[in-house]
């Protein structure tokens, strides 16, 4: 009935900081692990992690991420260096840069976007010399 040797569960969201609604900060925010914001932030962010902007979410500033979910409100100079998610709720304005773009139908997207270039070295074929 009770095991003893009953692993503890793990976060299955691993390490993630969580503003909840609710929540203004005016400042920035750096991290390195994935971050979820229900809140407000007035400021820039910067991480090597997700960042997803939840429905209730918005923020006022620049952001630069590897991977971004965007649900909410977002205005500023977004540089995302993999994956960009708009989700169908999301209202952005702003300058985007991204590697990789997904827009679902029912988004705003009132924003200048730019891919990153995904430059791959072709080896050019060597020319022989006819005699």
């Amino acid at each position: 009935m009770f095991d003893k040797n009953k692993t503890p569960e793990s976060n299955p969201l691993g390490k993630t900081n969580r503003i909840v609604q609710g929540t203004i900060i005016k400042g920035d925010i750096e991290t390195k692990e994935d971050f979820r914001l229900d809140g407000t932030l007035i400021g820039n962010y910067t991480s090597g992690g997700k960042l997803v902007i939840g429905p209730s979410g918005e923020v006022q500033g620049d952001i630069k991420c590897r991977n971004v979910d965007v649900e909410g409100k977002y205005t500023g100079k977004l540089e995302v260096d993999e994956l960009l998610t708009v989700k169908s709720t999301a209202k952005i304005k702003g300058d985007v840069i991204v590697g990789r773009l997904s827009v679902e139908s029912g988004a705003v997207f009132e924003a200048t976007c730019a891919m990153k270039s995904q430059q791959k070295v072709i080896n050019e074929p060597q020319k022989t010399e006819k005699k």
